[in-house]
Order: C-alpha cells, then sequence, then structure tokens
C-alpha cells in the first residue's frame, strides 16, 4: 500500500503544475491535522481497552467509540459552517478547499476509521489491507482514469478522493467490520472510559500530526507552494519510513498493552527495546541505500521538472534523521501504554515548539527549505532524550541496550529464516 500511496503521489505530482501540486498539499495536510481530534480522541484508547478483553466488553467499548466519533464528527462539521460565511476573506485555494468539503469528508471517513480501530485491535491485517486497497486502490484507480482521459485537474483529484472513503465505508459496513450495531451495546462508564484517557492522548496526537503541518503551513507562508511541493516531494519519500514505524507500532500496541495488563515492567521495556532495535537495524540499509540514490526516486515520482530543485537532499537530510525515528516513536507509544499520555502530551509540546521556532529560524538562515529540514534533528533528539528519562522512572534501561538487543534478534530472526529455507 505504501507503494499504491507512492503511485498516486507520482500521478499528481506529474499531471498538475507545481503551484496546484502545492494547493492539494495544503488541503490534505490541513483535512488530516483537524481529523486528528477524531483519530487522536480514539484510536489508542479504543486499542488499549479493546485488546484481550472479552466479547461482550469489546462491543461495549466499540459500541462507545461510535458515539464518541458520532459527537466528534458533529463538532467538527458545525465547526466548520461558520466559516463558509467568510470564505470571501480567505485567498488561498488550499483553506478555501477545506472550509468546502472537509464536512463531507469527516463524514465519509468516519466508518473506515472505526473499522480500522477494530480491525488493528484485533490484528487483522488481512482485513485491514483489504479496506485499504479498497481506500487506497479505488483513489488510484479513478486518477488514472482522470489522467488517461486527460481530464485530471485539482477539483478531480479532491472529489475522487471523498469517493474513495464513501466507497470503503460501504465495504467495511457490509461486512460488519465497523461493527455499527453495536452502538445499542454502550455505555456511560466505557464512554467515559474512552473519554478520559482520549483526552490526553488527542492532544499528544493532535501536536504530533502538527509537527508535518506546521511546516506546510510555514513553508507555504513565507517560500510559496512551489518551495512547498518541492519539500513534499523529498518529505513523502519517507512514507517508506513511515509504514515500517506504523507497522511495527501496529503490531506492538496490544503485545505493550498486555505487558502492562499483567503488571510486567520488565516485560513491557523488553518488547519495546526489542521493537527499537530491530527496527532501526532494518532502517540502517535503508538510509544507506536512500542517501546514495536519492536522485532516482525524485525523478521517478515527480519527473524531470523536480530534478536539480532541493527536494533530493531534503530527503537525504531525513532519511539521515530517520535512525532516530524508532526510539521517538516507541518511547511515546509506551508511555501511552503504562498510562502515562499526560507525560507523552507535554513532550509532543516541547518538540512542536522547538520545530515551530527552528523553522521560522532556520528558512530566515538559509532562506530556503534546508532550514525547515534541517530543524527535524533537533527536535526528535529532544524527544527521544525526554522519552528516555521518562521512562527510567517507569523502570530502569540503557538506551544503548536497545540497539544490541534489536541487533541480536534481528540476527536470530535471520538465522532462524535462512535455515527454514534451506530445510526446504
Amino acid at each position: 500500500m505504501s507503494g499504491v500511496g507512492m503511485l498516486i503521489m507520482a500521478i499528481i505530482y506529474r499531471f498538475l503544475p507545481m503551484q496546484i501540486v502545492g494547493t492539494w498539499l495544503l488541503f490534505q495536510t490541513t483535512l488530516g491535522t483537524i481529523d486528528t481530534f477524531r483519530s487522536g480522541f480514539l484510536t489508542t484508547a479504543f486499542i488499549k481497552f479493546y485488546a484481550g478483553s472479552t466479547p461482550e466488553r469489546t462491543a461495549e467499548i466499540t459500541g462507545s467509540a461510535w458515539i464518541i466519533g458520532f459527537c466528534i464528527t458533529g463538532i467538527l462539521v458545525i465547526v466548520n459552517i461558520p466559516l463558509m460565511f467568510f470564505m470571501h476573506d480567505i485567498h488561498d485555494e488550499g483553506y478555501l478547499l477545506f472550509i468546502k468539503y472537509s464536512g463531507i469528508c469527516f463524514i465519509c471517513m468516519l466508518p473506515t476509521f472505526i473499522a480500522g480501530c477494530v480491525l488493528l485491535s484485533e490484528q487483522r491485517f488481512d482485513r485491514t489491507l483489504y479496506v485499504r486497497i479498497v481506500n487506497q486502490g479505488g483513489f488510484l484507480l479513478m486518477i488514472i482514469v482522470l489522467a488517461i482521459m486527460h481530464k485530471i485537474s485539482l477539483m478531480g483529484v479532491v472529489y475522487s478522493y471523498i469517493l474513495s472513503y464513501f466507497i470503503a465505508s460501504v465495504y467495511v459496513i457490509i461486512m460488519g467490520w465497523a461493527r455499527i450495531s453495536t452502538i445499542k451495546k454502550r455505555s456511560k462508564n466505557a464512554i467515559l472510559e474512552l473519554f478520559h484517557f482520549g483526552k490526553y492522548s488527542v492532544g499528544t496526537t493532535f501536536s504530533a500530526n502538527l509537527f508535518g503541518t506546521s511546516d506546510t503551513i510555514i513553508i507555504n507562508m513565507m517560500l510559496g507552494k512551489a518551495a512547498l511541493a518541492i519539500y513534499n516531494l523529498g518529505q513523502s519519500l519517507m512514507q517508506v519510513v513511515e509504514i515500517l514505524l506504523r507497522s511495527f507500532a501496529a503490531t506492538a500496541m496490544p503485545t505493550l498493552s498486555a505487558a502492562f495488563n499483567q503488571h510486567s515492567p520488565i516485560g513491557v521495556i523488553h518488547i519495546m527495546k526489542k521493537y527499537i532495535g530491530m527496527l532501526t537495524v532494518v532502517l540502517i540499509p535503508i538510509a544507506i541505500c536512500g542517501w546514495a540514490f536519492a536522485d532516482l526516486p525524485i525523478y521517478i515520482i515527480g519527473g524531470g521538472k523536480y530534478l536539480g530543485t532541493q527536494a533530493a537532499n531534503v530527503f537525504r537530510l531525513f532519511l539521515a534523521f530517520s535512525l532516530l525515528y524508532p526510539a521517538d516513536r516507541f518511547f511515546g507509544l509506551t508511555l501511552d501504554v503504562i498510562n502515562r499520555p499526560i507525560i507523552n502530551f507535554y513532550k509532543v509540546l516541547i518538540m512542536l515548539a522547538i520545530n515551530i521556532s527552528m523553522d521560522f529560524l532556520g528558512i530566515y538562515i538559509f532562506g530556503n527549505i534546508y532550514g525547515a529540514a534541517l530543524s527535524t534533528a533537533i527536535w526528535v533528539i529532544a524527544g527521544v532524550a525526554i522519552g528516555y528519562f521518562s521512562l527510567n522512572k517507569y523502570h530502569k534501561f540503557s538506551f544503548w541496550d536497545s540497539y544490541t538487543l534489536g541487533f541480536s534478534e534481528s540476527k536470530l530472526l535471520l538465522t532462524s529464516t535462512l535455515q527454514k529455507f534451506k530445510s526446504k
């Protein structure tokens, strides 16, 4: 699915001018940031209370999540309505698109989101893949048709995006994966449990999402939409790394929660260190190859008009910083699991403040997108440091042990795989 996402991006970059690409990115980024209020409020809380529970409990949690999801969606739609009366005062087309179409987007995305929470909690990654194929695959198919017909445009991409989510939501409802029938099994206690945990996790998730959003807004404001398109191309190639992080996090969350629920601090920290170390080992060769051949994916995705721009070097910079991403991601995930979401929230706020201030300072000093890219290193290091010292108060561990354990586990896994291959 990462490949599908890259193909979608390649079509958009190749068939639309830089300025229009920048407008689409601003719309999509703004939509994703605002939708974080819903996903941030529910995702971690849902998995925490759902995973490993009885069928009666899971139905209660799912039904209660639907109620909260309806409420948040309704609030987002209602808050957006007054903005329509001030559209004549807004001159940026990306924000105008958001005001016009965000309401229908939030509604169409809700069933797919709830189904995603259920499937991740049950570790049904096969069904999760099917949903993403319907969603992303549908979007890809529609924009390919538009490109073949020479009808591709900004509005065509927006309508295809909305329709792809509508089709995916209908699909999960028909398949029963959204569990919409559990609404009648909701309970006040479950709603309150999700709410009280979510009120902290939403701040963390929303603030974390603002890293990319703040980059988008600041670059759009200081350098323009063409610079935004170039920066985003270099940054978007990091989807390969992000997919690995999300995949490992999705499998680790239930395991970490189970260890914590069994009152095993040693088990929690061991699982966390194993995932950090193994994921870093996987990222090292990716970073080396990406650094050496950065111009190739830039050409494949963006085409010749992006060669010779700063996109390849932005990609190289993010690859270098990505070796610290596993530690930052899993420190944050573990803080949520051990019921320290407030620490995670404060950590992300500090990181966000660093990112925004360094973006302004970096762009002012360098006068280009390198200033925004370099700020990433500072906030990632700050996040890793805060997470490490916070988790040491829960259970003492060595930071470097994560990498030695990850190397050992990777070696064992490789040896085991080779033995199975030879035995066949």
